[in-house]
C-alpha cells in the first residue's frame, strides 16, 4: 500500500500535467500560446495589414463573417486554448484549483478589471453575466411602496425583469420614458431623464448603449443629474465595455455590470460587476454560502464553487486586449463606424438608424432596407453571402444591427455594403 502510495505521488510529481507545480507555473503553461501571440500584437501598427493579424486570430465557421458581435462575441484562439489548459489543469487536481490554488491569479484578474475601469480592485467582483448583476442591484435594494425607478423604453428585458420581479409587488413604481430613436444631441437625452425624475424617485436603471439601435446614453451627465437629488445609478454596460473606453471613476456611477463574452472576447460565463466603494453598503449576495461575512466586495461572487476556468480566461482575455491597447481599439471601432457611414450615406435605400455623433455611436449601427422586410434581409444576408447579422424590429427599426469588433475589416464591410445594396433593388 505504501509503495502504491509512493508511485502515484511520484506519478503527480512529474506528470505531463503538472499537476503539483506551482500556480505561477501553471499561468505560465497555460497561457504560452497567449504570449505567443501577443508578441504579434504589441506593435504601434495600425494599418488594415495589422487589423487582418487581429482578424486571423479568431476562428469562424467556413463561410460565415460575424457582424452580430452584439449578440454574442467570439473568442480569440490563444484565450480558447489558455481557457482549455486552465481547465485541464483543474480536472486534473480538483480539489487544489477549486479551493484556493488559485487565489492570488483570482486577485490579479481582479486587479486587470479593475485597471480597465479605472477604479480600485476593491470595488470589482467577478460574476457570471449582466443579468446577474442586474438581479443583484435590484434585489438589493430596501425600496418602499410608492417609491420610483426610471428605465427607460429601451432597457434590455434582462435589465428590466429584474426590477419587475424583485420589486413591483412591493408596489414600487417603474417609469418608462421614451428615448427619441436619432437624438440630435447628448442634451436631448439627459433631457428625457430630467423630465422623469420625482421626488420619489430612488433609482435610475440606464443601459451604456442600447441594443436596439446602438445608441450611447449619457450616462456621466445622468449620473451627475441624479446624484443632486440623491438617486441611485444602476447601469448595464453590456454592450459599452470593450467597444470603446470606460473611466468609471469619471462616469461617478453607483453600479455597472457587464457580460464580459461581448466586447471583451472572453470565455463564455464570466461577467464584471462594479460597485462604487461608498455604495457597496445597499449591496446583499444573491447567493450566501461559507464566509458570507466577508464585508469586501468578493462576498457578492462567493459561490463555493464555480467555473474557475472562465475567470482566468477574462484575465487572459484583458492581456490579449492590453497587448493590442486599449486606445487602439477605441481608435478602430471609431475608424470602422466612419467607414461603414460614409460608404452609404448617399444611398437613398439604406438608411440608417443610429445617431450620428460619435459621443451617441459607436460600434454597433443599424440599417434598414427600404421597402424590405428586415427578416427578409436578415436571411438574405446569410443564406446568400454568409453574413450574420441581428434583425432589429422594436420601435419601427425595422432594420439589420451590425456589430463593427476588432476583427472585422473594411473589406468586410465593403462586402457587406455590395450584399445591401444587391438587396434592396
Amino acid at each position: 500500500m505504501t509503495d502504491n502510495r509512493r508511485k502515484f505521488l511520484k506519478t503527480l510529481s512529474i506528470g505531463a500535467a503538472g499537476a503539483l507545480a506551482t500556480p505561477t507555473q501553471i499561468w505560465g503553461q497555460a497561457t504560452t500560446p497567449l504570449r505567443s501571440a501577443l508578441t504579434d500584437l504589441q506593435s504601434d501598427d495600425i494599418s488594415e495589414t495589422y487589423w487582418k493579424t487581429i482578424q486571423s486570430q479568431f476562428h469562424f465557421a467556413e463561410g460565415l463573417t460575424y457582424f452580430n458581435n452584439g449578440s454574442l462575441g467570439a473568442c480569440p484562439k490563444p484565450i480558447r486554448q489558455a481557457t482549455i489548459n486552465f481547465q485541464n489543469t483543474l480536472d486534473d487536481f480538483p480539489s487544489k484549483y477549486m479551493w484556493g490554488g488559485w487565489k492570488d491569479e483570482i486577485e490579479e484578474v481582479r486587479q486587470k478589471t479593475a485597471d480597465l475601469f479605472s477604479v480600485s480592485e476593491e470595488e470589482i467582483a467577478l460574476i457570471h453575466n449582466t443579468t446577474e448583476g442586474m438581479n443583484l442591484i435590484a434585489s438589493s435594494m430596501d425600496l418602499q411602496p410608492g417609491d420610483e425607478i426610471i428605465s427607460a423604453d429601451h432597457e434590455h428585458t434582462s435589465a428590466l425583469n429584474p426590477w419587475k420581479y424583485w420589486q413591483q409587488s412591493k408596489g414600487v413604481k417603474i417609469v418608462t420614458p421614451t428615448l427619441p430613436i436619432l437624438p440630435k444631441s447628448v442634451e436631448e437625452v439627459v433631457d428625457v431623464y430630467r423630465k422623469a425624475i420625482t421626488s420619489k424617485t430612488r433609482v435610475i436603471s440606464i443601459c451604456h448603449l442600447v441594443n436596439t439601435n446602438g445608441m450611447i446614453l449619457p450616462i456621466k451627465e445622468v449620473t451627475e443629474l441624479a446624484h443632486e437629488k440623491g438617486i441611485l445609478v444602476a447601469v448595464d454596460g453590456a454592450q459599452g465595455t470593450g467597444m470603446f473606453n470606460i473611466d468609471l471613476k469619471d462616469i461617478g456611477c453607483d453600479f455597472y455590470t457587464v457580460s464580459a463574452h461581448k466586447w471583451l472576447f472572453s470565455p463564455k460565463g464570466v461577467g464584471v460587476f462594479y460597485a462604487r466603494q461608498d455604495s457597496q453598503k445597499h449591496l446583499k449576495p444573491l447567493i450566501v454560502a461559507r464566509g458570507y461575512e466577508d464585508t469586501s466586495i468578493r462576498r457578492l461572487e462567493n459561490y463555493n464553487t464555480r467555473n474557475l476556468p472562465e475567470v482566468l480566461g477574462l484575465g487572459a482575455a484583458l492581456d490579449y486586449r492590453n497587448a493590442i491597447g486599449a486606445q487602439k481599439i477605441h481608435d478602430r471601432t471609431y475608424e470602422l463606424k466612419h467607414y461603414f457611414r460614409d460608404k452609404i450615406k448617399d444611398n437613398e435605400k439604406l438608411v440608417l438608424k443610429t445617431p450620428e455623433l460619435d459621443s451617441l455611436s459607436a460600434g454597433i449601427q443599424v440599417v434598414e432596407v427600404l421597402g424590405k422586410n428586415v427578416q427578409e434581409v436578415k436571411n438574405r444576408l446569410f443564406d446568400e453571402y454568409g453574413i450574420d447579422s441581428r434583425p432589429m424590429s422594436k420601435f419601427g427599426l425595422n432594420a439589420v444591427r451590425l456589430s463593427f469588433a476588432i476583427f472585422i475589416t473594411k473589406n468586410q464591410i465593403d462586402t457587406l455594403i455590395n450584399a445591401l445594396e444587391t438587396i434592396s433593388e
